[in-house]
């Protein structure tokens, strides 16, 4: 059915349309996000939860429909015994620092949308979405970095 994300890609490396699909998608919630993390710092607060509910909202579909299922079927399977080989150890660190990201980030974005029982909510807004932006943006750096070792440089799980 989606055999057309097999094929190769669309940016001018040895990656497929799917990973160059996923890389565009994950650079727009990093746009998304700071474009929200400006309306806040201008008082748009409204306009500052639209926006970030929409790019979280994005960030965890990407991230389960394309990142969780080849993590995977590509590099789970050679864990732990390929840990130290190829691409695994940088794409298992990318994938445990990504995954606290997403957790982090849609926790603070069901907080900021009044989704989250009493106990669980927090007062001080701007420590908790600083640090899950921080998070984003550390993540999106090694998905990136992670996009040029797998299909600029060409390093691959042996």
């Amino acid at each position: 059915m989606f055999s057309f994300l097999a094929a190769s890609g669309f940016l001018g490396t040895r990656a497929t349309v799917r990973s160059d699909l996923t890389l565009v998608l994950i650079l727009l919630t990093a746009v998304l996000f700071t474009i929200g993390w400006q309306l806040a710092a201008h008082k748009r607060y409204e306009a500052h939860r639209w926006v970030q509910t929409a790019a979280v909202t994005l960030n965890a579909g990407v991230v389960l429909l394309s990142m969780v299922t080849s993590f995977v079927e590509h590099i789970l399977p050679g864990i732990p015994a390929k840990l130290l080989e190829g691409s695994y150890g940088i794409t298992t660190v990318h994938a445990l620092f990504g995954a606290v990201a997403v957790i982090f980030g849609v926790f603070v974005a069901l907080r900021g949308n009044g989704l989250v029982p009493k106990a669980w909510r927090f007062k001080n807004y701007k420590l908790f979405m600083r640090t899950a932006y921080v998070l984003y943006m550390v993540s999106t750096l090694g998905g990136v970095i992670l996009y040029i070792t797998l299909y600029v440089v060409g390093i691959q799980p042996t």
